[in-house]
């Protein structure tokens, strides 16, 4: 039986630590965890949200930006995190609609497609 999702793991170039920091942790506000000190020497940093963890594993990448693969993030307000990412010339990209949620992608500084969702009422 699955019981939930314990984390999800993005990836990102070797060495970019100081720059998963700045973007996961000060820009959205996310509070890092210590990684098991037997795995620090893969590089990466993770991240908690919620009772949930986000990982971000070090690998040679590909073309991400092309890539469907993301994870969904819930908001409270989509417009807030709209004006922080434009404050911060991270470019926005319009999604689909979806009845019940407002709802854009962005992507990280290593091409991870991060989808921000409001729940809405009509």
């Amino acid at each position: 039986m699955i019981l939930g999702i314990n984390h999800v793991q993005l990836t990102m170039p070797f060495g970019e630590e100081p720059t998963a920091r700045q973007f996961y942790g000060e820009l959205l506000g996310l509070t890092e965890l210590q990684k098991p000190e037997h795995l620090k020497a893969n590089g990466g940093v993770w991240f908690s949200i919620g009772d949930l963890q986000l990982h971000l594993g070090c690998e040679a990448l590909s073309n991400r930006q092309i890539s469907k693969a993301h994870v969904a993030l819930n908001v409270t307000s989509a417009e807030h995190w709209r004006m922080a990412f434009t404050q911060h010339s991270v470019p926005i990209f319009e999604n689909a609609e979806i009845e019940g949620y407002k709802r854009f992608d962005i992507r990280d500084p290593f091409g991870n497609r991060i989808e921000i969702m409001e729940r809405v009422t009509n």
